[in-house]
């Protein structure tokens, strides 16, 4: 001993800090501190999206709805179902990871159950809680719930980077006024995000399928070849959701402005907080979609696809879920 005083192990280092966080988190306030911002995020998202709901003419937009031929909306309405469907492949890299044992039909079934929920009220009720809900009471455990929402998470958002990186780098769309964000800084955000993907890529090809182990956590890595699957799944899925749009636009918008609108809406959705995007996807696809057609035409379109995506598959979707709700109880198993 030289009587010096001992290095500090960065793992030392680490957990005081994780323990302040941790303390940080149990405190008394924090819940009321989260509430408040929250609250004020969304009051703020809320007033903006109010004064340009006051300068839109509502009676246009009506019209507009009204006119839609019925085909346009048979179609759209189409292409809604097979997005949902594309949709509920996702959880099918989480069963194969797992191998939890549920069959392929169940673990499709549960999946449109619960992307509606995701959907309209938010990832944690519908991601988690309607996920966590129906795989349990099938007797999959809580590990293997959770590799599986992260796997559908993950495959969800990678075919979103690479086309984002297409989309923005060839193409400029017209933003809403008021964002930050200025046309020509897109191209470098969409070239980052598919640099995500890429690099998701080249760990599936560098791990060959193995796990990667951060802090005794074991994250799913899966093979090149369903990583490759993963991304083409998703970027599918979202081009199919930005068909529903180019239709219900009545082909006056490119199916270019169309996708745009799906993947800013989509971002911008996600950053609000607000459940659904709610007012947000209104306002991004007015703003990119009007530069083709009038924009009481636009919100018609944007407000028709809300419709058929997002509103009609949560009815089924509530009614699915208390039958199996129902069946359960009547088979007396507990929640």
């Amino acid at each position: 001993m030289n009587g010096s005083a001992p290095a500090t192990h960065p793992l030392h280092g680490a957990t005081r800090r994780a323990g302040r966080w941790h303390a940080l988190r149990s405190s008394r306030w924090w819940p009321w501190a989260v509430t408040l911002a929250t609250g004020a995020v969304v009051l703020l998202i809320g007033a903006l999206l109010l004064r340009q709901a006051r300068n839109v003419d509502w009676g246009a937009v009506w019209s507009a709805l009204v006119a839609m031929p019925l085909p346009v909306l048979l179609g759209a309405a189409a292409l809604a179902f097979a997005s949902h469907g594309v949709y509920s492949t996702f959880d099918l890299f989480g069963r194969a990871y797992t191998r939890h044992g549920l069959p392929v039909a169940r673990t499709v079934g549960t999946t449109l159950v619960a992307y509606p929920f995701t959907l309209n009220l938010g990832s944690l009720i519908g991601g988690v809680t309607v996920r966590y809900r129906l795989y349990s009471r099938q007797g999959v455990s809580v590990g293997d719930i959770g590799q599986v929402v992260a796997l559908s998470i993950i495959t969800n958002w990678l075919g979103y980077f690479v086309l984002a990186g297409a989309v923005f780098w060839l193409w400029t769309p017209q933003l809403p006024e008021g964002w930050d964000m200025a046309s020509h800084q897109l191209p470098w955000v969409g070239s980052a995000m598919a640099a995500v993907t890429l690099l998701y890529l080249a760990a599936c090809v560098l791990r060959h399928g193995r796990p990667v182990t951060v802090r005794g956590r074991s994250f799913p890595v899966p093979h090149w070849r369903t990583g490759l699957l993963q991304v083409v799944l998703s970027a599918t899925n979202w081009m199919v959701m930005a068909g529903a749009i180019w239709l219900l636009t009545q082909q006056q918008a490119p199916y270019v402005a169309a996708l745009a609108t799906v993947l800013l809406g989509a971002v911008a959705g996600l950053i609000s907080r607000i459940p659904a995007g709610l007012g947000v996807l209104e306002a991004v696809g007015t703003a990119v979609l009007s530069a083709y057609m009038p924009a009481p035409q636009a919100l018609a379109a944007i407000l028709a696809y809300r419709t058929l995506y997002f509103f009609a598959p949560l009815a089924v979707a509530a009614i699915a879920f208390g039958a199996v709700e129902l069946r359960w109880r009547n088979k007396g198993q507990q929640p």
